[in-house]
């Protein structure tokens, strides 16, 4: 199994893909790029880059960095914890990650592995990191707008789909809409 960085293949050993394999049930994937074709936005190799970043910057939890990629990408995709811990998983397995129990709950660092191996592929991670937005709310759309959009839309869909709307219904929702785009503009 290969994952091409800006740097070169980067080369897995069969006790990894072995471990790949156990993390998904001993079945095969395809990891498609550039999109988010079958649901994945990261492919494996981006994933596992992608989260070595985020905890170069700050050692986190499993949840955190969750969280993290969440509020990154404006609440428009969250991944799994089927996908996020066998990917903290490998980190650990090749050395690239160090848990560190808190509380209770394991906390992901970055080792001097790790730093090296993100530092050999520092073009491929500014890209992802830039794909997912700045850790400070940048440029992207705040979770809680993305919620309460993707929620109107759902609200409406579920209603067109009960059956007709009569006129007096229509102006009752285009009134509310008509107001709440009202206050957005004035904020």
């Amino acid at each position: 199994m290969k994952h091409r960085f800006a740097h070169g293949p980067v080369r897995h050993s069969r006790e990894t893909h072995e471990h790949h394999e156990h993390a998904h049930g001993g079945r095969h994937h395809r990891h498609d790029r550039g999109g988010r074709r079958g649901g994945r936005l990261f492919d494996y190799g981006d994933l596992r880059l992608l989260l070595l970043a985020i905890i170069a910057e700050r050692p986190s939890h499993g949840y955190e960095l969750i969280k993290t990629i969440e509020e990154r990408l404006g609440g428009s995709y969250s991944p799994s914890p089927g996908v996020i811990y066998p990917t903290l998983a490998w980190l650990e397995d090749m050395g690239y990650a160090v848990i560190e129990v808190e509380g209770g709950r394991k906390r992901y660092r970055i080792t001097t592995e790790g730093e090296s191996f993100l530092a050999a592929n520092r073009a491929a991670a500014d890209e992802l990191l830039s794909r997912t937005g700045s850790p400070d709310g940048g440029d992207h759309v705040p979770a809680p707008l993305v919620r309460s959009m993707e929620n109107l839309k759902l609200a409406l869909r579920l209603r067109l789909k009960r059956g007709s709307i009569d006129q007096a219904t229509a102006e009752g929702i285009a009134a509310a809409l008509d107001a709440a785009a009202q206050t957005v503009e004035r904020s």
